[in-house]
């Protein structure tokens, strides 16, 4: 709710296979242009999604693999029709949460933003605002200040409404308090494993055996398609750092944007939320008797969790980043003072106020590196648009090399390592869809053209060619044959130990001395797994514990088949009202996030939601 800078983050996780995709907000653009395109993958009420937006979305979820398994990780494997349709799906929430939020009239003014960035800890160097760390932001996503500000206008309060209907859900207290019991409630467990590796030597393996493993198998055993390029990169920014700013042009805009450094009064306060004018009226007696106490009746009774945590505070703010009837209070009372009620779309509350900033404006020197950025950016700009139709047409036109261009545009000739078409994070500009579907074309890899000048984010573009390339090539079995009777050995062991523990466990279920050796005993809960594995975890807090010891088992694959030993178990002890407290409020997230799924579920089944499902499965 009235928390709603700190929680302006990414906002609703879609889980596709093992990976969760963040729900972003895409800024202004994305809720305001109305077409619809033959490209479009979707439309939301006549908003199109294009396929530049979606495959966008799709290449951040493949970073985010590669991120979470390694460089190696093969993400278009994962490139699946479910996949693409939940990427789509959390765009589409997306724009139908931006588009509640516009018809709402939601905005913060340009001047409540300027704020905001300031004191955005992002951009805090020793405490202060630092130019430099913002222009660095600014030009890692290619947007200039103006653009930047315009965007938060409308993304700050879209998060301040997504915040409200999470902080709305108020889950019951009995079954948060069940659940946290479930989860704090302990078994002490054994554990043996029945090992593959002591059945490999007794796998025996044939060459037909071998072979029918190769070939129902031959994927495993193939070497991808690759390729060695030659590139330029034509940046915007470093276009325009070929030419310098003065000290007349740096002046000249400082004068221009003069109202855009002022920073207006802010002020800081305290509140406890509640739902109604009686429960207000109490807290404010109690808070105006003993105003010390303000923190921990915050803490004890407000309703707004992203700020009763802390006391109630709210931070430092400006006019125009609250809702009105708590903004007009606040800016009508003296340090120190509390008062209340105040009503607002949220409930009543009671407010204390703890600091005023006075307004001031920002000084030239204070900005300097801010202007300097922008204008640089600006030239770059001004001259990036020609350069790169220029760049496009002569690698085009002079097709069987790069150095032409290079030469013209006295830009930096690079060489690449080996590449895949899966394409990998360290490419850097390289990483690109349809840069990399360019490149292993048969324009480049037959023909050896330059690939076009491709845009491959905002005021940068890459214009390649293939300098070396090798086809995809099966490896023969002769080659591969010790690999293959290794897999095939260690397959039939994972199958005979898993043969061995099913028996084992037959007969302790029966009752029979098996004379397995135990490991340690461990306790172990949902919350503190121990090093037991995810899936061994589950059966062992599912299995029946009305009659102990119990025995259960879990195949392990490769590792072989694992036996537990349930000896004891161990009810969760009843808690403080610190801790109750804290149940409910890890409750209380959960319920707000369902609730914000039932929100846009709402949304959707209102709005004319279109799904092209061929641009949905065009592989770029």
């Amino acid at each position: 709710m009235f928390d709603f800078v700190a929680k302006h983050k990414r906002l609703i996780q879609i889980v596709i296979g093992l990976v969760v995709v963040p729900f972003a907000f895409f800024g202004l653009e994305s809720y305001t242009r109305v077409m619809r395109g033959a490209d479009d993958v979707a439309t939301v009420d006549g908003m199109g999604i294009t396929q530049r937006e979606f495959s966008d979305a799709l290449r951040e979820q493949q970073e985010r693999l590669r991120a979470l398994f390694g460089r190696d990780f093969d993400v278009a494997a994962f490139d699946t029709p479910a996949a693409r349709l939940s990427v789509l799906d959390s765009l589409i929430a997306q724009r139908l949460v931006n588009a509640a939020a516009v018809k709402a009239n939601l905005m913060l003014s340009k001047e409540a933003v300027i704020e905001e960035i300031k004191a955005a800890s992002d951009f805090q160097e020793n405490g202060k605002f630092s130019a430099e760390r913002y222009a660095a932001y600014l030009r890692s996503r290619g947007l200039s200040d103006a653009a930047n500000v315009e965007l938060l206008r409308h993304q700050l309060p879209v998060s301040r409404l997504v915040g409200a209907l999470q902080g709305s859900a108020i889950p019951s207290r009995s079954v948060a308090g069940r659940l946290a019991a479930l989860e704090a409630q302990r078994r002490e467990v054994s554990e043996a494993l029945v090992g593959a590796g002591q059945f490999l030597a007794q796998v025996k393996t044939d060459e037909a055996a071998l072979k029918a493993y190769y070939d129902a198998n031959a994927a495993e055993f193939r070497t991808p398609e690759r390729v060695r390029a030659e590139y330029l990169v034509l940046s915007a920014e470093e276009l325009g750092r070929g030419e310098p700013v003065s000290e007349t042009e740096l002046k000249a805009a400082y004068d221009a944007r003069a109202t855009e450094f002022r920073v207006e009064e802010q002020r800081r306060a305290s509140h406890i939320l509640v739902k109604s004018k009686e429960e207000a009226e109490t807290m404010l007696a109690q808070a105006r008797k003993a105003p010390q106490s303000f923190a921990e009746l915050a803490k004890q009774h407000s309703q707004d969790p992203g700020s009763a945590e802390k006391g109630g505070d709210l931070g430092l703010f400006g006019r125009g980043m609250m809702v009105k009837p708590f903004e007009d209070a606040v800016f009508a009372m003296k340090p120190g003072e509390i008062a209340g009620p105040v009503q607002s779309d949220f409930g009543f509350h009671v407010i204390r106020l703890t600091e005023v900033q006075p307004g001031k404006g920002r000084k030239f020197e204070e900005v300097r590196n801010e202007l300097a950025a922008d204008l640089v950016r600006q030239k770059g700009s001004k001259k990036f648009a020609e350069a790169a139709e220029g760049l496009n047409n002569l690698v085009y036109e002079q097709s069987d090399s790069l150095k032409p261009a290079a030469e013209r545009y006295k830009l930096k000739l690079q060489t690449s390592g080996w590449i895949t078409r899966a394409g990998a994070p360290e490419l850097g500009p390289l990483n690109h869809p349809k840069l990399l579907a360019a490149l292993f074309s048969a324009d480049a890899t037959q023909q050896r053209r330059n690939t076009d000048a491709l845009e491959v984010a905002p005021g940068v573009v890459v214009a390649a060619r293939v300098a070396e390339h090798e086809p995809a090539a099966q490896r023969k079995f002769e080659d591969v044959k010790a690999d293959v009777e290794q897999k095939v050995k260690r397959a039939e062991a994972a199958r005979m130990a898993k043969r061995e523990g099913e028996a084992k466990l037959a007969d302790l279920l029966k009752g029979s001395d098996t004379g397995i050796k135990w490991g340690p005993v461990k306790s172990v809960s949902r919350r503190e797994p121990k090093d037991l594995s995810p899936e061994a975890l589950r059966a062992v807090m599912a299995a029946d514990a009305s009659k102990l010891p119990a025995f259960i088992g879990v195949d392990r694959g490769g590792e072989g088949y694992a036996l537990y030993r349930i000896a004891k178990l161990i009810e969760a002890e009843a808690k403080a009202d610190a801790a109750k407290a804290e149940d409910l409020a890890r409750y209380e997230r959960q319920s707000g996030a369902e609730q914000l799924e039932s929100y846009i579920a709402g949304l959707r089944a209102r709005a004319n939601v279109e799904v092209n499902q061929a641009n949905l499965e065009k592989k770029q």
